[in-house]
């Protein structure tokens, strides 16, 4: 059996019980029997592959690895600059176009010793959600091919989820990170905004955009965000900080006051029963572990949502609009139907919504003076079938995720069960700006007393 996990994976090396190119050759073997279904992968660089695992292998022999991610088979969200191989957002606007160099993120990865297995279906530019009239088909969901997988970072959810790869790199501009997690019954971490660089990461809306790991556990999101959080002299939005407290992760939740808000998924955008009865036997499971639970209050949940649909919308067209105007028909239909709505949105309107995230924000940043960690659901309802995805949801219904993205706070969605047509159900814990290491905290004491995060769509069972 191959190790599930990328901290599994780091210990059998160690152990000599496996090899960097054995695992890379059970990662590869497993995409070209299982990607045909999937479509997670836009490309598989197989020889790069090999040759990275090769020298990784060289490296442990020696008794020299780069460390604990040094071997790891990985890959990347097709918006994340790899230098030397094809970087498309998955549409035909920006076919052939090959960086010169690896983003950030990327850079990092690499630095690391991970093995680099390609390139991951996104939506296209990470706006929108199953597009059919894109240059590759939308990824879909390893525990119901018929299902959604969350978007955008839909090919990394499915991936991860069905063993193609340990971690893969998402983005997250209104919960893209987190829904394809939440879906695919994985964990993936929004990490404090400006805490990993996104130079060479093309934008959808820079003042909301975020790149994070996804990866099977909160143990794993933590070795990975451990290496790609830093400085990044090319986004002006840099934090210059590295991810502190990561070595705590074990230090349990006795103490810890969590707040839920529970109007956001009981009366702002009410979950399934599924979802409901599963957050609670979360929360539950906190209170076993020592933390004090009660509810606590925002402003409704689609104030959140429409602050942050406006400034995401009038943000992409403001990237798009040279482009919309000279090859309109490039892009796919859902992308241009959604992205150039935002040419009515004018400049009183961003403001108003810029300067009405600084209430939010004021009322989050009130809500942690007395508690130190935020939990809600992260989608309202399991998985949907992928032709029901309304070719307008960013806009219909508020979504959970974006309070998050409005303040910036780190998020992490972790799954907590089993719902409608056995598709899984997920919770995010969420905590203040660079709080980091204590969301996935939370998250790592959860899965340490359950068992949620070891089961594997029969697809592909490890």
């Amino acid at each position: 059996m191959m190790p599930a996990t990328i901290a599994e994976a780091g210990a059998a090396f160690r152990a000599k019980r496996l090899s960097p190119v054995e695992l890379t050759r059970a990662c590869l073997d497993r995409i070209a029997r299982l990607n045909g279904q999937l479509h997670a992968f836009v490309k598989v660089t197989e020889e790069r592959a090999l040759a990275g695992a090769r020298a990784s292998e060289a490296r442990h022999a020696a008794g020299a690895p780069l460390g604990p991610l040094d071997g790891i088979p990985f890959a990347h969200k097709d918006i994340v600059a790899t230098a030397g191989i094809e970087t498309t957002c998955c549409s035909r606007i920006r076919t052939g176009h090959v960086p010169a160099a690896d983003g950030a993120a990327a850079s990092r990865l690499a630095a690391a010793g991970t093995v680099l297995l390609g390139k991951l279906t996104t939506h296209e530019f990470a706006l929108g959600g199953p597009s059919f009239d894109l240059p590759t088909p939308p990824a879909r969901n390893p525990w119901d091919p018929a299902r959604f997988t969350g978007g955008s970072s839909s090919g990394s959810g499915a991936a991860v989820a069905a063993g193609l790869v340990l971690g893969a790199t998402g983005t997250d501009t209104m919960g893209s990170i987190r829904s394809p997690a939440h879906f695919c019954g994985i964990t993936g971490i929004k990490p404090s905004y400006g805490l990993v660089g996104r130079s060479g990461v093309f934008p959808l809306a820079q003042s909301l955009d975020h790149v994070g790991p996804m990866a099977r556990t909160a143990e794993d999101c933590a070795l990975l965000l451990q290496v790609m959080a830093g400085a990044d002299a090319e986004d002006p939005a840099s934090a210059g900080r590295a991810a502190a407290g990561l070595d705590t992760l074990g230090a349990g939740l006795k103490g810890l006051r969590i707040g839920v808000i529970r109007h956001f998924h009981e009366a702002d955008n009410r979950a399934s029963p599924a979802m409901l009865a599963n957050l609670d036997a979360a929360l539950g499971v906190f209170r076993d572990l020592g933390a004090t639970v009660a509810d606590v209050a925002l402003p409704p949940l689609a104030e959140w949502h429409a602050v942050a649909a406006t400034i995401m919308i009038a943000e992409a067209h403001a990237i798009h609009a040279p482009w919309l105007r000279e090859r309109f028909f490039d892009y796919g239909s859902l992308f241009r139907e959604r992205v150039v709505l935002g040419a009515a949105i004018g400049s009183e309107d961003y403001l108003r919504a810029q300067r009405h995230r600084r209430v939010l924000c004021a009322a989050m940043a009130r809500a942690f003076a007395s508690h130190d960690l935020l939990v809600t659901v992260g989608q309202p309802g399991e998985a949907p079938r992928i032709e029901d995805v309304s070719r307008y949801g960013v806009f219909e219904l508020g979504s959970l995720a974006a309070p998050f993205n409005v303040t910036g706070g780190p998020s992490v969605s972790v799954c907590t069960g089993f719902g409608s047509g056995d598709m899984p159900t997920g919770m995010q814990i969420a905590g203040p700006a660079f709080a980091d290491a204590l969301v996935l905290r939370a998250a790592h004491a959860y899965q340490q007393e359950t068992e949620w995060h070891r089961r594997r769509p029969a697809m592909a069972p490890d």
